[in-house]
């Protein structure tokens, strides 16, 4: 019996079967595609993803293959300068396509030892007091263990996390609710070269968007764009890709020229349709990602949360399958999480409006633009785009306490570059502190600074960080670091 599936290998599928197996789970991802799509349907990383990357070690794989990118504000077609003061030692976004960030993801999982089965899709699933059984089908499901009654092959976890998207078959099967808003509206998203003169294209794109927000072309290279621009009305199927010609008669629709466009890639269907499910777990069973949450691109937040998910859960659920994880942990992913989510698709359903080409929305998207140029509002805006304003709720206590850490610099380096083995750290500037008894899960890092001091960009004694980088404590003192140190760690060993 293998310790956990993760069915779906997209971006947070592969980031938590990387997570999964940083802690030494034996991992099996399902994926019903024999091949990727291709696709580029998550535009790049947000800071809060970036960080993510540099905590485990990727950040210089996804740097070679991508641009950064400083965008302001980013709201509802509202782009502004980068914020001053935003609380990041990395203020920036990386323009990486879905495919790169899957192919470096997926490396970085196999780098580990997790294994792939491709071509094999999830017919059924049941679960117990001791694990989850799951029927499935397809090339990838040859050497399974055992056989679902009457049924296909069968494979046997103690854990499963859906990671399959908005269809999520997972999420179907286990019966959860996914209450909201079907799709309005419909824009179509791809890369097509361009025979039209960049100026030209450049100066018509700007007009459009004078009126349509929703429409926009970003060079890529070689002649090459990213494009976007409205349907005519909502497919039936959004799996169903656009076509070339599709494409071009949109363009032609809006810009009065299709611009010469060829040579398609990735190109596919965006819907307005914003739901969450009403639960992120039943009993062994959990979802992540757009199996747990939809909603629009606006704002390229859905693949960043999804990923976000993942690094929430992953530690998690390799606590509760060692065994150590104290009583509330695992739960802890929907009670973090959710909020979260939530949260993205107001601000996304904001989003929307504001994208309107009515007298309304178009009042609305120049008050905004004023209120941007507002230095507070601005990175406000921007922190939540972009995650780095996400706080957890742990109680009361230090400004700090459930939010993540900048990567600050120290005496012996970076932060992040201790928090590669996903393990928590509790960082020491007194020097007089001590984790005994959990050393097999929290590193104790030492860097007392001159005269006992604390350092120019952590200003506080000591912090406890869990494996994702949230603080869980902050302070000076033994007794009230032993406390909290259970809750989020269990037991001490032995």
């Amino acid at each position: 019996m293998t310790d956990v599936i993760v069915v779906g290998a997209g971006p947070t599928g592969l980031m938590l079967a990387a997570e999964l197996r940083l802690h030494g789970l034996r991992v099996v991802v399902l994926e019903r595609l024999t091949v990727p799509t291709g696709e580029s349907r998550g535009q790049g990383l947000h800071v809060r993803s970036v960080e993510l990357m540099d905590q485990r070690g990727l950040l210089e794989r996804f740097l070679a293959v991508s641009e950064r990118f400083q965008i302001g504000g980013h709201f509802g077609g509202v782009h502004k300068p980068w914020p001053v003061g935003m609380d990041t030692a990395h203020p920036y976004g990386l323009a990486t396509p879905q495919p790169a960030t899957e192919r470096l993801l997926g490396e970085r999982a196999l780098e580990l030892g997790v294994e792939f089965r491709r071509g094999c899709e999830v017919l059924g699933l049941s679960q117990d007091e001791a694990g989850v059984s799951v029927e499935v089908a397809g090339v990838g499901s040859s050497a399974e263990q055992g056989t679902a009654g009457g049924g296909g092959p069968r494979l046997r976890a103690s854990y499963l996390v859906g990671c399959d998207g908005g269809r999520s078959t997972v999420r179907g099967l286990l019966g959860v609710g996914f209450p909201g808003e079907p799709a309005t509206v419909e824009t179509l998203l791809g890369e097509l070269a361009a025979t039209e003169d960049p100026a030209t294209i450049a100066a018509v794109v700007a007009e459009v968007r004078e009126t349509q927000p929703v429409f926009g072309a970003m060079p890529l290279g070689e002649g090459r764009y990213r494009w976007i621009v409205p349907a005519e009305g909502v497919a039936e199927d959004r799996t169903v890709a656009p076509t070339l010609e599709e494409f071009a008669e949109r363009l032609r629709a809006f810009a009065g020229t299709d611009f010469g466009v060829h040579a398609p890639c990735g190109l596919a269907r965006f819907g307005d349709a914003t739901r969450l499910a009403e639960r992120y777990r039943i009993g062994r069973v959990l979802l992540a990602g757009d199996a747990a949450h939809v909603h629009p691109p606006t704002g390229g937040q859905g693949m960043n949360l999804g990923v976000q998910d993942a690094f929430n859960l992953g530690w998690k659920l390799a606590a509760a399958v060692h065994g150590w994880a104290p009583e509330g942990l695992l739960d802890s992913y929907q009670v973090e999480r959710r909020p979260v989510a939530a949260e993205v698709l107001d601000n996304t359903r904001a989003q929307m409006t504001l994208l309107g080409s009515d007298p309304g929305a178009t009042a609305l998207r120049g008050l905004l633009s004023r209120l941007l140029d507002f230095e507070e509002v601005n990175r406000y805006v921007t922190g939540m785009i972009t995650g780095v304003e996400v706080r957890y709720d742990f109680g009361a206590g230090h400004a700090l306490l459930g939010r993540r850490l900048r990567d600050v610099r120290l005496k012996r380096g970076r932060l992040y570059e201790l928090l590669h083995d996903g393990r928590g750290l509790l960082l020491d500037q007194t020097g007089r502190l001590s984790v005994t008894g959990w050393t097999d899960r929290i590193d104790h890092v030492v860097d007392v600074v001159e005269d006992g001091d604390v350092g120019e960009e952590l200003d506080v004694p000591a912090v406890l960080l869990r494996p994702d980088g949230h603080v869980v404590w902050a302070g000076d003192d033994q007794r009230e670091l032993l406390e909290q140190v259970p809750r989020w760690f269990g037991a001490a060993a032995g």
